[in-house]
């Protein structure tokens, strides 16, 4: 039987069929030398009947497949337990949330003086691939800030199984990065919506090869593996010591899916985009790009809108909708961040490919998270 919930003991205790807690019980997050300050969720007035409530719907397998649950605000966690065979050391599969990630590492770049600006033609580094298929000057013009917003005009869509560029084709080539570069220029259909006529004037088609060639660019402006410039730049700065990149065929890092990292370094992701790019007084990633990148820049659906490889929701709290912005991938894997609260929620998940996965822990997050607070 799957563990229900996981407590950060310090005789190590990682999983058991256990109850869920009673407010009463409530423990708070347990202190570990890894940069987190805990605090107690009871002496900031949070309801805890809701986590009690989450818990046992989780314990009845009301909701399926969750692994973590680890809340954070004021820049302390308040709350952290773990399911169905999660524990604190697991590097979860947070599939294309890794795309956010992505997009920290275009920032650094940037200020870095490696790239010169988000608005960079992204072709200009890849003249070995030459010569591409279905030249077009249009092509010539995709820029980074284009991929970062899922709005280049290559015809690349993976919501739709007959797009020359959806990532399942992509997967079955050896050469991706030829894939994404040798992609048509698309077309609209009279039931779709132009740049010009789009919100933002940007017209969103969701491209998990134009996140992975904005990797490709990382790598080859820093000259240095993904994965490598990840550490340096991001991961080690944030006392991040446990991770895993996946590559291509070819063995370019994959910007645009798949990362591994544990519960509580997915919420130190979520804190540094919420400090502005800073973490414990040190200034990681510019606040100038934490700004950029968090700034709604195209309309992905009625409900939701894109900044740079971020998604941008609006969540209520105490009636009011609260503009939340996240990094989001396959099985319903969040990082939450609502400015306006100082919160950062992070949701593992194993749910891979279930209609219910996003759903559910944006229920999750909506529903308890920000019903319990204060």
């Amino acid at each position: 039987m799957a563990s229900i919930r996981t407590r950060l003991f310090l005789t190590g205790l990682l999983a058991g069929a256990v109850l869920p807690l009673a407010a009463t019980d409530y423990q708070p997050p347990i202190h570990h030398d890894d940069g987190w300050a805990v605090a107690d969720a009871r002496a900031m007035h949070w309801d805890l009947s809701r986590f009690t409530e989450l818990e046992g719907k989780l314990a009845d397998k009301s909701f399926k497949g969750i692994t973590s649950i680890v809340v954070v605000q004021g820049d302390k966690l308040v709350y952290e337990a773990y399911f169905n065979g999660g524990n604190p050391d697991q590097l979860n599969d947070i599939r294309s949330a890794s795309k956010s990630v992505t997009a920290l590492l275009v920032g650094a770049a940037i200020d870095r003086g490696l790239i010169p600006k988000v608005q960079t033609p992204i072709y200009g580094y890849f003249s070995d691939k030459q010569p591409w298929q279905h030249p077009d000057p249009r092509k010539q013009a995709i820029t980074l800030e284009d991929l970062l917003t899922m709005s280049s005009q290559w015809e690349c869509d993976d919501e739709n199984q007959f797009s020359g560029g959806n990532e399942e084709r992509m997967y079955v080539t050896e050469d991706w990065l030829q894939f994404a570069l040798d992609l048509p220029i698309k077309g609209y259909a009279p039931w779709m919506s132009k740049p010009k006529d789009s919100p933002y004037g940007r017209a969103f088609s969701y491209c998990t090869a134009g996140a992975f060639v904005a990797g490709a660019v990382v790598e080859r402006a820093t000259h240095k593996p993904l994965a490598d410039f990840a550490a340096e730049a991001l991961e080690h700065p944030l006392g991040i010591t446990q991770v895993k990149w996946n590559r291509s065929p070819l063995g370019i890092g994959m910007g645009g899916g798949g990362t591994r990292y544990r519960s509580r370094d997915l919420a130190k992701l979520g804190q540094l985009a919420l400090d502005g790019g800073r973490w414990q007084g040190q200034q990681v990633i510019s606040p100038s790009w934490i700004q950029a990148m968090l700034t709604p820049r195209a309309q992905a659906r009625e409900d939701a809108d894109y900044g740079y490889l971020w998604w941008r929701f609006r969540f209520p709290l105490k009636g009011v909708e609260q503009p939340t912005w996240a990094m989001g991938g396959n099985g319903g894997n969040y990082v939450f961040v609502v400015p306006s609260q100082k919160l950062v929620a992070v949701i593992t998940s194993t749910a891979y490919n279930h209609s219910y996965a996003h759903p559910q822990s944006q229920g999750i997050f909506r529903d308890y998270i920000l019903k319990a607070m204060p």
